[in-house]
């Protein structure tokens, strides 16, 4: 073997080695970013806005991949958690799921019903009242007869509320306008057949129907003698 094929060797030996070496620290970047990121794990991001108090569905998540070193540990991993849930609050699309945006959808006791009835959104919510509040309910009267004082009357007490539903604009016939709300939520309540008549029968002929939240605690009962309110009564 003369010097040039000698040289030659040692160039070929020493390309082979720096390739080598290259390819070894590729693989060290590698196993140091997998190190620092760690394995992937499961996590559902969602596809669209959700509204307060709205129940949940699969429909409205997509699972995504993400390491699981930058998952919170509330982060939900499994849609299952979901079943029977409603949303706290807003819920807004891109966000990660996590299991304090959600809570159990609040259920009837044996012997109740469901009953939903629109109040004003002004004067009879204002924002305060959400799923599992516990409200009283209050409407106005006008007098039986002409002349007769109008009555403030306490429909119901301490009424489960079940579910909030959204701001809707409601057209009242030429007769209502003026004494109905233009605007409305509905809301769900878990009531006895007697207080789900007494309710009801306030929505179609109170003039106004409000709700008066019910702090927790406490002794709630209302005597039967301070359920009616007349202005001209009032000493």
């Amino acid at each position: 073997m003369n010097s040039r094929q000698r040289r030659g060797v040692i160039l070929l030996l020493l390309s082979v080695l720096c390739a080598l070496g290259a390819f070894a620290g590729v693989l060290s970047v590698i196993n140091d970013v997998k190190s620092k990121v760690g394995p992937e794990v499961t996590a559902y991001r969602l596809k669209t806005n959700v509204a307060p108090y709205s129940a949940l569905s699969a429909g409205q998540f997509e699972k995504i991949k993400m390491p699981e070193r930058w998952l919170s540990e509330n982060a939900v991993t499994d849609l299952r958690e979901i079943r029977g849930k409603i949303a706290v609050t807003t819920l807004r699309e891109g966000s990660l799921l996590q299991s304090d945006m959600v809570v159990d959808q609040p259920a009837l006791q044996p012997g109740q019903q469901e009953v939903a009835i629109m109040i004003d959104a002004a004067t009879g919510v204002a924002g305060k009242i959400t799923p599992g509040s516990t409200v009283n309910v209050y409407a106005t009267f006008e007098g039986e007869r002409e002349g007769a004082a109008a009555q403030s009357k306490i429909i119901v007490t301490n009424a489960k509320v079940l579910d909030v539903g959204r701001l809707t604009a409601l057209e009242p016939d030429e007769e209502d306008r003026g004494r109905r709300p233009t605007d409305a939520v509905p809301i769900t309540f878990a009531l006895s057949t007697i207080d789900a008549q007494r309710i009801t029968y306030a929505e179609s002929f109170a003039q106004r129907v409000r709700l008066a939240l019910v702090a927790p605690g406490g002794d709630t009962s209302v005597p039967d003698s301070q359920r009616t309110y007349e202005l001209a009564k009032d000493k």
